[in-house]
C-alpha cells in the first residue's frame, strides 16, 4: 500500500515533528450517503443521465508546502506525509465540495454535484450531449481526473447516492435494499442502531415509518436493558418488507397543485405529500414523527392538529408562497376548518 501511494504521488517521506498513528477503516460499501432530496428534487422533467465519479478525488486537490509536515505518520517503513489531501481531517469534505461547486459555477442546468459524484442531466438527447460536452470540458481545464469504470453515459435510469433515478421518478438502489433483505436479526443495540440508519435513508418512501419503527428506537435508548421480544421482531420484519417492496416516488412539479395528507396515532405522526398527474395521484415524499411521552397524552384532536403542522412545516420547501390541498379525516378538525366565528 505505501508503494503504491508512493507511485501514485500521494504521500512521500517525512521528517516531521507530527505523527499520527494509522488507522485504516473499511470502505463503507453498504451504507449510503447522507440524503439529498433537495438535488433528486431538481431532476424533474430530465429524461437522459450521465453519472460522473472521479478518481481519488480527494488525492487530486494538493496540499500547501508548509502544512505537509502536519499530516505526517508512521508506518513499519518509516515516516510518511500527504502531498495531497488525505481522508479523515475534519474540513476535507468541505474543501472538496467547495472546489467542485467552483469548477462547476454556472451549470446548475446541465448537471448536480455531491462530493466527487456528479449526475450530468437533459431532457433531450442533443441537450444532454452537450452538457455533457461542456462538463466534460470545464473538468477537463481544471485538471481533474475522471475514473472510467466508475461513469455511466446517456442512460434512461442511473445510480446516484443510495437511489435509481429516471424519468418515472425515484426509487430505491436494489444494492443497498439488499443489505436490508439479507440483515440477520440484531444482536445488540450498536446492530439495530445500524439497521436503523439505513433504513432510515430511505424513510420517504415509506408510510408511517415513524410508527413502524417505534419499538426499535425504544431498544436502542440509553438507560433499556437490550432484550429482543416479539414487538421488536415485527417490527424488524415488517420494515424489511416494505423497503423491499416500495413504489416509486414522483418529482415534484412547481406547475402543479400539491395535496397534504395528515393522519395521527397513538404513538405517532404522518403526512403524505403528493400531486395530480391525469387521473392518478402520485406520492412525492412520505413524512413520520414519533411523538414525545407528552405529546402521547394529547387528547385526539390536539395529536391530528399537530400531525398538520408538522407535516406542513416538514414539506415547508414545497408549499410556501403557494396554495396546496389539505385533506385530513378527522371531523372535529373539519369543524374547526368551517367554524366562521371560533372563540377563546
Amino acid at each position: 500500500m505505501i508503494e503504491g501511494m508512493v507511485k501514485d504521488g500521494v504521500i512521500e517521506p517525512s521528517s516531521s515533528p507530527w505523527c499520527s498513528p494509522v488507522v485504516l477503516v473499511k470502505k463503507k460499501d453498504s451504507y449510503p450517503l447522507p440524503r439529498i432530496d433537495d438535488t433528486l428534487d431538481m431532476l424533474t422533467g430530465v429524461k437522459w443521465f450521465s453519472t460522473l465519479n472521479l478518481k481519488s478525488g480527494y488525492w487530486q486537490v494538493e496540499i500547501d508546502p508548509k502544512d505537509k509536515e502536519k499530516n505526517a505518520f508512521s508506518t513499519g517503513k518509516g515516516l510518511w506525509q500527504f502531498k495531497v489531501m488525505p481522508f479523515g481531517l475534519c474540513n476535507v469534505p468541505a474543501t472538496f465540495e467547495r472546489l467542485m461547486e467552483l469548477v462547476l459555477t454556472g451549470f446548475g442546468d446541465a448537471c448536480l454535484v455531491y462530493l466527487d459524484d456528479i449526475i450530468i442531466v437533459g431532457r433531450t438527447f442533443e441537450e444532454h450531449l452537450q452538457n455533457l460536452e461542456r462538463v466534460l470540458m470545464k473538468m477537463q481545464s481544471a485538471n481533474l481526473k475522471l475514473s472510467p469504470k466508475k461513469c455511466s453515459l446517456f442512460k434512461r435510469q442511473v445510480s446516484f447516492l443510495g437511489y435509481v433515478v429516471s424519468e418515472e421518478g425515484i426509487r430505491t438502489d436494489p444494492e443497498k435494499i439488499a443489505a436490508v433483505k439479507d440483515w440477520l436479526v440484531p444482536k445488540d443495540k450498536t446492530q439495530v442502531r445500524a439497521f436503523l440508519g439505513l433504513c432510515s435513508y430511505y424513510r420517504r418512501f415509506v408510510k408511517n415509518f415513524a410508527d413502524k419503527a417505534k419499538p426499535l428506537h425504544r431498544l436502542t435508548e440509553e438507560k433499556r436493558h437490550f432484550c429482543w421480544d416479539k414487538r421488536c421482531n415485527v417490527a424488524f420484519q415488517e420494515l424489511k418488507n416494505r423497503l423491499c417492496k416500495i413504489p416509486i416516488l414522483g418529482y415534484p412539479d412547481a406547475g402543479k397543485e400539491f395535496i397534504v395528507d395528515t393522519d395521527a396515532s397513538d404513538i405517532g405522526l404522518g403526512g403524505v405529500l403528493s400531486q395530480r398527474n391525469g387521473d392518478q395521484e402520485i406520492v412525492i415524499a412520505y413524512f413520520s414523527k414519533s411523538l414525545s411521552k407528552p405529546e402521547r397524552n394529547y387528547c385526539v384532536t390536539r395529536r391530528e392538529l399537530l400531525a398538520v403542522v408538522k407535516s406542513l412545516q416538514h414539506f415547508s420547501k414545497y408549499l410556501l408562497g403557494r396554495k396546496f390541498h389539505l385533506r385530513t379525516d378527522h371531523a372535529a378538525q373539519k369543524w374547526l376548518l368551517q367554524f366562521k366565528n371560533p372563540e377563546g
